[in-house]
């Protein structure tokens, strides 16, 4: 005969590995740096999408869809980025390729919209939203390393 014990699902190793990440992220989220990445990012996405507006642009009718979109794209990002912290590396390179992309939209769009505010205004932005996505990114990878770290993973 073979003993068998029986382990309840509360004292599963899997399930004591997710609390143990669900609480690294839980204290990654409450942090100061994490909450002020979060707040920029919304800011960040919420100006890109009404800047046609606010600069004074709106008249270039396909950079202003353009950066509307992508406003809103770059918002919903990382605007939760505190509630799901540990799963966010992903979101955040997404991220950053809207920020790369918000650099060279205005010369990318079609129609002539590469004006000197048009440049500087996506431009500006797109670096602000490119730097606050990689610190976001790299938050999160931080955070979603298990206690032996991925190159102990790796290496054995």
């Amino acid at each position: 005969m073979t003993d068998r014990t029986q382990t309840t699902l509360e004292s599963h190793p899997d399930i004591l590995e997710m609390r143990e990440r669900h609480a690294r992220a839980e204290r990654a989220a409450s942090t100061q740096q994490g909450q002020a990445v979060e707040a920029l990012a919304l800011i960040t996405g919420l100006y890109l999408a009404a800047s046609p507006w606010i600069a004074g642009f709106n008249d270039f009718g396909t950079l202003a869809i353009n950066n509307l979109i992508t406003g809103i794209a770059y918002a919903f990002l990382l605007s939760g980025f505190g509630h799901a912290y540990e799963r966010t590396h992903a979101r955040a390179w997404a991220a950053a390729l809207l920020g790369l992309w918000t650099i060279v939209a205005p010369w990318m769009v079609a129609g002539n919209v590469d004006t000197t505010r048009t440049i500087v205004n996506n431009v500006i932005v797109g670096v602000l939203g490119l730097l606050l996505a990689l610190a976001a990114s790299a938050a999160a990878k931080e955070t979603d390393r298990s206690g032996r770290g991925r190159t102990a993973r790796t290496a054995g």
